[in-house]
């Protein structure tokens, strides 16, 4: 008998048999799953479904912050402005100090400042470690992924994770997070509570619903904690209940803030440092409405806010771009773009019936790419920028979505991407001290790696840490 094909990219690795038919159906209906080409699923998506869900995504446009959109300004001015911001919010000028070992300052000593990581999140999902397929096409996609990416997305699905009750999938986290430290990649767990779909196993009863909920998210978050710190705990709590699953149910019960707020405070409990998110689809009144109502004594319960930014069919104006951090940036906590799509492949028709990349759109793909990320990281609210997903293969939809083509090499836009995040936003300077022995320096925030020469050939390499909203003078000893 065949083994049931597997669906990839939102939902990482999963069997068609991990969920029931009428939720297979909800999520082909509401656009929000990638289905496997089997002649018992439907391939084509409701239309209208669709567009109510597309609508509902782009409803907030009137009630969004004003700005950019009023002046009048065109893309190229934006970006011109976005470019000075990136100066002004992503660097910062202080100075090195040498001096040798008697606390003397060390004139005329050249010293090389070489960009190791960001501070500023640029990441992707990472549900394909280990799924490749091939050791060559594996090596490549985890090659890529660290030369580029300083952040992860790892996959969390209750249904995926937890196939079998009290049997939660760790050992498969526990390795994507050694190869991720050696590699020096911050990680993020996604979602744990998300009521698209039901374990195949969860029962009816609300109170043993409940149970097991909190169960699991007090147990992901303690169990990782110290390698694990950031989450999002809720996904979507703006559409509770779409997908016609008994967790849908439980939620709808509760009511939408209280469903968010008893699981942001057992994730507090169980990691007291952790970064918590709530993140949506939606950038509409809903959605600020619910962020803004999680608050104790006053103070948001939540670290950061997530938002997503699909964009198979077509990207967002640039003005809207601001005017969304605009506006969320108001709730006082930062924001983080956690699943980013531009595809470089045709709509073929409704649903996830897309083509292969072209060279034509991946020309587009490119232009649009680079664009998005530098509106976002010129705005002093955003602290990360997840793309989804990093290769065509497995891409959620089966769209062309990836940064890398299905063999993994890379299209235009990585290499877009890499020329901005590793070469216009990294630090690279050569700077002599002066005669008491110091040296300005301009820098991009991160680690940076120090070497000191100095006249007489002594040496020394030192890495440091370049931040935000503080002196950076830093005294450096050979």
């Amino acid at each position: 008998m065949r083994q049931p094909e597997r669906f990839r990219g939102k939902f990482g690795k999963l069997r068609n048999d991990d969920l029931p038919r009428h939720v297979r159906r909800s999520l082909v209906n509401s656009h929000r799953l990638a289905t496997p080409a089997r002649a018992n699923l439907r391939l084509a998506m409701n239309r209208r479904a669709f567009l109510q869900t597309t609508a509902l995504a782009s409803a907030g446009l009137p009630f969004l912050a004003r700005g950019a959109d009023q002046t009048g300004r065109s893309d190229d001015a934006l970006l011109a402005e976005a470019r000075e911001r990136i100066a002004k919010h992503r660097r910062g000028a202080g100075a090195l100090v040498v001096r040798d070992g008697a606390g003397k300052p060390v004139p005329g000593a050249t010293v090389k400042v070489e960009q190791v990581s960001h501070a500023f999140r640029f990441g992707c999902n990472f549900f394909m470690f280990d799924h490749c397929g091939d050791p060559d096409r594996e090596q490549a996609y985890r090659r890529r992924f660290a030369d580029l990416l300083n952040y992860a997305t790892l996959g969390f699905y209750w249904p995926m994770y937890e196939r079998e009750r009290g049997k939660p999938i760790y050992d498969y986290t526990d390795q994507v997070l050694d190869w991720t430290r050696q590699h020096g990649i911050t990680c993020k767990g996604h979602p744990l509570v998300w009521d698209f779909a039901d374990p195949r196993w969860l029962p009816h009863d609300f109170a043993e619903i409940r149970q097991l909920s909190h169960a699991r998210v007090h147990d992901c978050v303690s169990r990782f904690k110290g390698r694990l710190d950031l989450w999002d705990v809720v996904n979507e709590p703006t559409h509770l209940g779409r997908f016609g699953t008994r967790l849908g149910e439980w939620a709808q019960s509760l009511g939408a803030v209280p469903y968010v707020t008893e699981h942001l405070k057992l994730a507090r409990a169980a990691n007291s440092t952790a970064t918590l998110l709530v993140n949506d689809y939606r950038t509409d009144p809903p959605f600020y409405r619910i962020l803004d109502a999680l608050r104790e004594d006053g103070k948001p319960m939540f670290d950061a806010i997530g938002i997503q930014s699909h964009m198979h069919d077509g990207g967002w104006p640039l003005r809207r771009i601001w005017e969304v951090c605009d506006t969320y940036a108001k709730l006082g906590r930062p924001i983080h773009f956690t699943e980013t799509t531009v595809v470089s492949g045709p709509r073929l028709g409704p649903g996830e019936n897309w083509g292969p990349t072209t060279p034509e759109l991946e020309a587009k793909q490119a232009d649009y790419v680079p664009k998005f990320y530098t509106m976002l990281f010129a705005h002093p609210a955003v602290q990360a920028l997840t793309w989804w997903d990093f290769s065509d293969l497995g891409a959620w939809q089966r769209a062309a979505a990836g940064l890398v083509r299905k063999d993994m090499s890379p299209k235009p836009a990585y290499d877009r991407l890499h020329a901005l995040i590793k070469g216009d936003w990294w630090t690279r300077a050569e700077i002599v001290t002066d005669a008491e022995g110091r040296a300005s320096l301009n820098a991009f925030f991160g680690a940076h790696r120090a070497t000191v020469k100095t006249a007489s050939g002594q040496s020394v390499s030192r890495e440091l840490r370049w931040s935000p909203n503080q002196e950076n003078r830093i005294e450096l000893t050979v």
